[in-house]
């Protein structure tokens, strides 16, 4: 298999064993808690850490990380990388420590950012203050792991980086059955994992970074010059590459002023949107970005559109489908999983609104996901920003128009046309910088993708039926039915393309046209 392909493959893989460890996590709080005052207050104490690990692990840091970085590798001797990864290491742990002291003294004032709702309810907002304490702590651990994992993904050590979320979702999955029935507030228990995981997930990479020999010895460096870039460049890029992490937290904060339940709905919702977002999204930017930032030359110049345009290739043949199936089967998708004595019909038609709605904008997380880092590898941070603030400023206004007439799925939907807009600009802008220039053959290939992804939708319709036979059936019934009709569409869909003519072929990845460099005297310590 291609390289990059090979690359996306592992990190796809690992990012699907999260995902799904993520359903049976949230299948577990489901039906164990349901969707009540005590869970939203969970949701809003994890949203926090959470929405930090995704800027981190998977947004601003990495993009700012990962070219400075290459340039060390590249060009200067190993004395000075190394020197430049301790001075990273201890500077960030300092202003980790720093952020995490005040956010724990502050969280009773960060619970009323982040849910402004809560005010009325003192009884929540007391809880969620406690768990806010407890899970706020995981941002310093995160934080870290995003530096090793940075310094793994350079070394194009993919697997070990995207296997890391596994162990989060183990851990909640054990305090939820072990230690939640032990305590007087159960919910507890899963703020307790939050931390205990920050911790795990730092340790399990310290090992690989040892065999590279790159584990850091933190010394602080503010006036370090690489340090100071990586400063500069992620303070643009914080908001650019995480516009559709800072919508779902504007829903959040939103939806804490509306129908009790609706920060559930709309997580539950926005956890099954993540499986294709985090399985191709997350695998092409982690992937591409290296790629990009040893392809930032005059020289290289139709290898770096070409790898753009290999990405949105992807993005086209994976995101619609998943898009498309993810509306035909939000219902059933929703009672296979979470339908319950605690999860009820009303929150599974609830939580419905929100999936259709966030999955119209799948195509657009999966644009800025795949476009970013061909903005981010050229080191220019203000084009992203300024169409972030753009998307932002749409989705706020669309939010505050749509929440009242349509509750929490009018925030869902508001957050899936800023998504649209925003990949939409950054296609744009990429092609009027002459940065991107679509390769032949993509009309044939839209026709090809339309006609499949219509006989996809047909037959999803046809075998799913109407949600009220979802509802009626038990669980042995629903998971063959849900398992089978998702089996029929991806054949429908793949065979569709295949009569359409498409082949492997099309889809070849651009060839390096440079020596890569390796890490002196140490093996491939991924996954």
């Amino acid at each position: 298999m291609p390289k990059l392909s090979l690359s996306i493959a592992k990190v796809g893989a690992a990012t699907l064993l999260s995902r799904v460890l993520g359903f049976v996590r949230d299948l577990l709080i489901a039906r164990l808690f349901g969707a009540d005052g005590a869970t939203d207050a969970f949701f809003v104490a994890f949203k926090v850490p959470n929405l930090l690990r995704r800027l981190f692990a998977e947004g601003a840091f990495a993009m700012a990380l990962v070219p400075v970085l290459q340039e060390y590798r590249e060009a200067r001797s190993g004395a000075e990388l190394k020197s430049f990864i301790d001075r990273a290491a201890g500077t960030l742990m300092v202003l980790l420590l720093g952020v995490t002291a005040l956010g724990v003294l502050a969280a009773p004032i960060l619970v009323l950012v982040f849910a402004p709702g809560f005010a009325a309810d003192a009884t929540t907002h007391e809880l969620a203050t406690a768990m806010l304490r407890l899970t706020l702590p995981y941002l310093f651990f995160i934080g870290l792991t995003a530096l090793a994992g940075g310094i793994l993904n350079t070394y194009e050590r993919f697997g070990v980086p995207a296997f890391t979320p596994v162990l989060l979702n183990l851990v909640l999955i054990g305090c939820a059955l072990w230690l939640a029935p032990r305590l007087a507030e159960p919910m507890l228990a899963l703020a307790w994992g939050v931390l205990l995981a920050g911790l795990i997930q730092l340790a399990f990479q310290l090992p690989f970074l040892m065999r590279l020999g790159l584990l850091p010895r933190p010394r602080l460096g503010l006036s370090d010059a690489g340090v100071r870039r990586i400063g500069r460049l992620m303070g643009p890029a914080l908001l650019g590459v995480s516009v559709a992490q800072l919508a779902l937290l504007m829903d959040t904060l939103l939806a804490s002023f509306l129908t009790t339940g609706s920060i559930s709905w709309l997580y539950y919702s926005d956890r099954l949107v993540e499986l294709p977002l985090g399985i191709l999204g997350a695998g092409l930017g982690t992937v591409i970005l290296p790629q990009l930032a040893q392809r930032n030359d005059a020289s290289f110049r139709a290898e770096f559109s070409a790898t753009l345009d290999w990405a949105l290739r992807w993005v086209l043949l994976l995101g619609v489908p998943a898009s498309a199936g993810l509306i035909m089967l939000a219902g059933p998708v929703l009672a296979t999983l979470f339908l319950s004595g605690a999860f009820g019909e009303r929150d599974l038609l609830m939580a419905r609104q929100s999936l259709v709605a966030y999955s119209l904008g799948l195509l657009g997380f999966l644009l800025v996901k795949a476009l970013a880092p061909g903005y981010y590898a050229r080191r220019d941070m203000r084009t992203p920003l300024r169409i972030a603030l753009v998307a932002i400023l749409v989705n706020l206004v669309l939010s505050l128009a749509l929440m009242f007439p349509f509750g929490h799925g009018g925030l869902a939907l508001a957050t899936s046309v800023a998504a649209l807009l925003n990949g939409a600009l950054l296609l744009v802008g990429l092609m009027r910088a002459g940065v991107y220039l679509p390769e032949s053959g993509w009309r044939t290939l839209l026709l090809r993708a339309l006609a499949a992804n219509c006989c996809m939708v047909a037959t999803l319709w046809w075998l799913a039926g109407p949600l009220s036979g979802w509802i009626a059936a038990d669980a042995g019934g629903r998971v063959p039915w849900l398992a089978a009709s998702i089996g029929a569409g991806a054949l429908v869909y793949g065979g569709t393309l295949l009569l359409l003519g498409l082949r492997l072929r099309h889809l070849r990845e651009p060839h390096a046209t440079f020596p890569q460099p390796e890490p002196g005297g140490k093996g491939d310590a991924d996954l």
